[in-house]
């Protein structure tokens, strides 16, 4: 994997162009940034500009997918450039859009769960979100940090990807950190169904009400 990377994204903003939050959606290993961009208009959150970056690398395996580091490799190849370059992406969007990380939220599915679960907890983002998510990491302390962004943990009971562990690891390990933790189960498998995204919702509309 090359490490000379940059990140593009599928961009939705509300008619008007002036966003007042941001919902940034990382995919999954092996998709693509198309892969979530139909569920801007799913959530219909209210004043949000919806950004989906593509993961920087090709996937090994599926034609036209894309990963955010090599999950077939226990070394994790790319993990460490990925992460970099992600987090500078981030930093990047209040110059590009107006609008500041402390109103933007950052969710991913599976491998992009885990990246938001990374890259989010490092940044004073509104909240991050993971659906199908795992830790590829074991989180530490950091007192550079005020308030870590609360956090939704979604998952699904009948997950054959990413087993339902996982998730439970992740609830634990943040829960940990003094990180605040929704987590919730629903009858899926490793997928994003209605009533997840109708958490999902939810949690968005109760993070922004308290600010």
């Amino acid at each position: 994997m090359t490490d000379n990377i940059t990140i593009n994204a599928i961009s939705q903003m509300p008619a008007d162009g002036n966003p007042t939050y941001l919902f940034v959606m990382l995919h999954g290993w092996g998709a693509n940034y198309q892969d979530l961009a139909p569920l801007a208009q799913i959530l219909n959150l209210p004043e949000f500009g919806y950004l989906c970056p593509n993961a920087p690398y090709e996937h090994y395996q599926m034609p036209g997918g894309r990963a955010w580091y090599a999950l077939e490799k226990p070394e994790f190849d790319g993990l460490v450039a990925s992460r970099q370059s992600l987090r500078e992406w981030l930093l990047s969007l209040e110059n590009t859009t107006g609008v500041p990380l402390k109103r933007t939220i950052m969710a991913g599915f599976s491998q992009g769960g885990a990246m938001t679960l990374d890259v989010g907890l490092t940044l004073p983002l509104a909240a991050l979100c993971s659906l199908s998510g795992y830790l590829h990491y074991q989180p530490q302390p950091n007192d550079n940090i005020i308030a870590y962004p609360p956090a939704l943990i979604v998952h699904g009971i009948q997950d054959p990807i990413v087993p339902l562990a996982a998730a439970k690891k992740a609830r634990d390990e943040l829960t940990k950190l003094s990180v605040s933790v929704q987590y919730r189960e629903f009858e899926m498998g490793h997928e994003i169904q209605p009533p997840a995204i109708e958490c999902v919702k939810k949690f968005v509309l109760s993070v922004i009400s308290d600010r």
